[in-house]
């Protein structure tokens, strides 16, 4: 069984498509939470009010708790053996249920399942973008499922985070046992991945496309990009993450932390944007990161 949990704020026609996917899958072993925080927009209780599916629950928060705490919210909701935390604009494909399952089966110790992702526009159109092209150059390439772990992982995804937060599935025992750190709301998917990391735990890599990644300017991470947030939120974690791994006695993945050389060449990506809108504060926080020693 497979909790999906579907933390809300947005637009809702992209949740209604999300909805609908998770309605698509193929094997029926799974479970749809979504957790509504608050969203103003009275079409959407209404939506799940006719939907009426006995695999749907649709719950709303009585106020807004924010990113991580509603995220915390679907994990202690969680009750299967493997959970996933669906973002709200994506689309599983109508085999991705079939395909985490299989894959759990053959590798009962994988804490975290990434299976493999296209990139969608906002219009749902099949897309590739600078960044997840950067990102499929830095994957590990396999045409197998492959496990990996440890110093070799840490390394890899500190240096450039390869994954889709949205596409992965988790054990819950790992969920459970590795909280979100505060004060990273941006970038709390790759601190938690880390401290899973960090902790023993192993990634499963599949090369299988059965997820749609929705990459679009209206999302939080996008938004964040030119006013600073995303960023000084990285240089913070780095920091953070690279005592960690000298605690683990992971030196190769703690200088991998403290340059992170592709969040470096991100923002300096981004420069010739921030100069053409001569939006000097945004000029400022890129070049604040890109020289940040």
């Amino acid at each position: 069984m497979l909790d999906i949990m579907l933390p809300f704020w947005g637009e809702p026609r992209y949740l209604y498509e999300t909805v609908e996917a998770v309605l698509r899958q193929t094997d029926e072993r799974w479970r749809l939470t979504v957790v509504d925080d608050c969203y103003p927009d009275p079409e959407v209780p209404e939506y799940f009010e006719r939907l009426g599916h006995p695999q749907v629950t649709y719950i709303r928060n009585e106020e807004n708790l924010g990113i991580t705490a509603n995220y915390e919210r679907c994990i202690e909701m969680a009750s299967a053996d493997l959970v996933m935390l669906l973002g709200c604009d994506d689309i599983m494909q109508p085999d991705y249920v079939a395909r985490v399952l299989t894959l759990h089966e053959k590798f009962p110790q994988a804490d975290i399942l990434q299976p493999g992702v296209q990139i969608i526009d906002s219009q749902g159109r099949a897309v590739s973008t600078l960044t997840d092209s950067i990102k499929r150059v830095v994957m590990p390439r396999t045409r197998q499922p492959l496990l990996l772990s440890g110093e070799e992982l840490a390394a890899s995804l500190l240096k450039a985070d390869w994954l889709y937060w949205p596409s992965l599935t988790f054990r819950r025992e790992a969920l459970v046992s590795t909280p979100f750190r505060p004060g990273f709301p941006i970038i709390q998917d790759l601190a938690l991945v880390i401290d899973i990391i960090a902790a023993g735990g192993c990634l499963l890599l599949d090369p299988h496309m059965c997820f749609s990644y929705r990459r679009h300017e209206e999302s939080a991470s996008s938004t964040s990009l030119f006013d600073g947030r995303r960023f000084a939120g990285e240089r913070t974690y780095f920091a953070l993450a690279a005592r960690i791994m000298r605690r683990n006695g992971w030196h190769r993945a703690a200088r991998a932390a403290k340059r992170h050389t592709i969040s470096r060449a991100h923002a300096l990506s981004l420069l010739p944007t921030a100069l053409r809108r001569q939006d000097s504060t945004a000029v400022r926080t890129l070049t604040t990161h890109i020289l940040a020693r």
